[in-house]
């Protein structure tokens, strides 16, 4: 009779044990703070997703926890491409489940990206249970024509989905089975500063006999800058500190004249904001864009043989 007793009390508290059982879900922000669009390389970052759950079996049946992420509010344009939105600009990033950060983190209702990553709990004694999760995030290289700006990506309602449910066999999060929890919100963000990379081209005279006509050889300035920033291009007036067109190239005590300018027919001198007007401006895109630099040695007593040289600093303003 007392073994009756137990067992019928023991069947009116399962059904009551799996009512009580709730999980709370939450997870924090992603910051890839400022991102070098320019450099090439890959910026990355985490979140944590924390789960507590409480009202499980003692120490029995483990909780399965299939945490669901969309794109998010910025949208996706591939697979490999969630982004962040700043305006109407986007900069791609995606959200892995691995530290190696091959195992995109998706959903089972994106048709984008694969299921998301089983999580077990295991329930003590007083049927508790909690944990933790790395949510691993990169943004690409090779974005140069992205915009500066402030980009942001938020997932909450219905771009998260976090449900669990109690399994024996098994870890699958293919479909939407389980309880749905509480809908966390989080966001994903970057800044893309403005910026400008420079590369430089010498200039080589060649030989020269008598300096007693024009000799003229050319250079180039390369400039990188993010989309829609603006820059002016000053060279100075090399070791001597000349003007743009009495520059000097030396050899111990002896020298060579020369100027640099900004066009063909050596009209326009190019110098530093001390020569007024002599400065290139303008206007990155994203991708290089190089600017030639005409230099001339105009006739002259000629010095002793040797090579003659200068180092004239290039400045990028933006």
């Amino acid at each position: 009779m007392l073994r009756a007793v137990v067992i019928a009390l023991l069947l009116m508290l399962l059904p009551s044990l799996a009512r009580a059982q709730s999980c709370s879900f939450s997870v924090t922000n992603m910051n890839f703070g400022l991102i070098d669009t320019l450099s090439g390389t890959a910026a990355t970052s985490t979140a944590t997703l924390n789960m507590t759950c409480s009202g499980s079996l003692p120490l029995l049946l483990p909780i399965l926890v299939c945490p669901h992420f969309a794109a998010g509010t910025g949208g996706a344009s591939s697979a490999a491409a969630r982004q962040m939105a700043s305006g109407a600009n986007s900069l791609n990033y995606q959200l892995y489940s691995d530290p190696g950060m091959s195992v995109v983190w998706g959903s089972y209702n994106w048709a984008y990206a694969s299921r998301p990553p089983p999580l077990l709990l295991s329930p003590n004694l007083f049927g508790s249970s909690s944990g933790t999760a790395t949510i691993y995030g990169r943004v690409p290289g090779g974005q140069s024509t992205v915009a500066p700006g402030t980009y942001l990506s938020t997932f909450s309602g219905g771009q998260v989905e976090i449900r669990y449910r109690t399994t024996l066999l098994g870890n699958n999060c293919d479909t939407g089975l389980g309880i749905l929890g509480a809908s966390p919100t989080f966001t994903i963000n970057a800044t893309v500063p403005a910026n400008c990379l420079v590369a430089t081209q010498n200039i080589d005279f060649g030989p020269k006999g008598v300096l007693d006509a024009n000799a003229d050889a050319t250079g180039q300035v390369t400039v990188t800058c993010t989309p829609s920033t603006a820059y002016t291009v000053s060279l100075n007036g090399g070791t001597t500190g000349g003007t743009p067109t009495n520059r000097k190239m030396s050899k111990g005590a002896e020298q060579v004249t020369y100027g640099l300018y900004k066009d063909n027919a050596r009209s326009q001198p190019w110098g530093d904001a001390g020569t007024p007007g002599s400065t290139v401006a303008g206007t990155g895109n994203g991708l290089a864009q190089p600017l030639t630099v005409y230099g001339r040695v105009p006739p002259q007593a000629t010095p002793s043989a040797g090579v003659y040289t200068d180092t004239v600093v290039v400045t990028i303003t933006y």
